[in-house]
């Protein structure tokens, strides 16, 4: 099974990826827990390029392909391999992230974007997508604090784009999970870490029981 998380900058889903691969590990399933841009060593270059703050030159259409890029070999090396094991694969942002930040947020054609994703994708999908969601400030103000708390390079391209962006960005992933109910899981992440761990435990667990 293929679970992506969504969200915002700073909507917790990192921390919440981890949180559901240990309660799966615990119940005794294999997982994979990964992300994007990056997972593995070629997608993690692609990354540090995309999240610079040193590259806000970079224009839509190349941080459209470089996401195309990061992603094909992501899948090619990581979450092809891990899914024909049987694992649980766990991905913090995949396809839908492209679709909110470079379609909704840049304004870039939602037709090319597909074309792009299904270039890096060839037609892998996501089984359940779990969207965090709250409120733009809300999710600014951790990311500001996890980047000024970290001890590596400043991921912080993304969030220096203006209110309006972000705006844009959570309206657009909003779009997404109502065009597809069936696939998205919406989760109120303007809570502790805990009761979103919750609401996503039992949104999980009954979907991956009748899938096993």
């Amino acid at each position: 099974m293929f679970l992506t998380f969504e969200g915002i900058e700073g909507c917790g889903k990192s921390t919440q990826v981890r949180l559901l691969a240990q309660t799966l590990t615990a119940a005794g399933h294999q997982v994979m827990l990964t992300r994007e841009p990056g997972g593995c060593p070629i997608a993690d270059q692609v990354r540090s390029v995309l999240l610079d703050a040193a590259n806000r030159a970079m224009v839509p259409m190349t941080e459209l392909l470089l996401y195309g890029a990061a992603r094909a070999q992501h899948l090619a090396e990581v979450i092809r391999p891990a899914l024909s094991q049987g694992k649980i694969v766990l991905c913090d942002r995949f396809s839908d992230a492209t679709r909110a930040y470079q379609a909704f947020g840049r304004g870039l054609d939602r037709q090319l974007i597909e074309q792009v994703n299904q270039l890096a994708c060839q037609g892998l999908a996501p089984d359940m997508t779990l969207l965090l969601d709250c409120p733009i400030e809300v999710g600014l103000a951790r990311a500001r604090q996890r980047i000024d708390a970290a001890s590596g390079p400043r991921e912080e391209r993304f969030e220096l784009e203006a209110l309006t962006f972000h705006q844009r960005v959570r309206d657009g992933y909003l779009t997404l999970s109502h065009e597809e109910p069936q696939r998205f899981v919406l989760v109120n992440a303007n809570q502790n870490p805990e009761q979103v761990a919750e609401q996503i435990a039992a949104a999980v667990l009954p979907r991956l029981s009748g899938q096993l």
